[in-house]
């Protein structure tokens, strides 16, 4: 058996786009201040304990830890090697 073809069936009328229903709030009124309050510094914006910085942080304390090793191994085949 073979399917039916599709090209004579009737198509779907679109419905004209009405007004967009998305509301917006007015735009911000620019205030003039003579004593800004100073920015916080950049390492006061970061979040620590975040998951980023968690991953950051012992990726740093591995690399730190394989360094150390490696001075040790160094140090110990240089005082052997005498």
């Amino acid at each position: 058996m073979s399917k039916e073809s599709k090209l004579y069936k009737a198509k779907v009328e679109v419905k004209s786009a009405g007004p967009s229903r998305i509301r917006r709030d007015p735009p911000a009124q620019s205030r003039v201040c003579r004593d800004p309050a100073p920015e916080p510094s950049r390492l006061s914006k970061v979040d620590w304990n975040s998951r980023e910085w968690e991953m950051r942080l012992s990726i740093a304390g591995i690399l730190f830890f394989a360094l150390a090793i490696t001075a040790l191994v160094i140090d110990i085949g240089e005082i052997l090697s005498r």
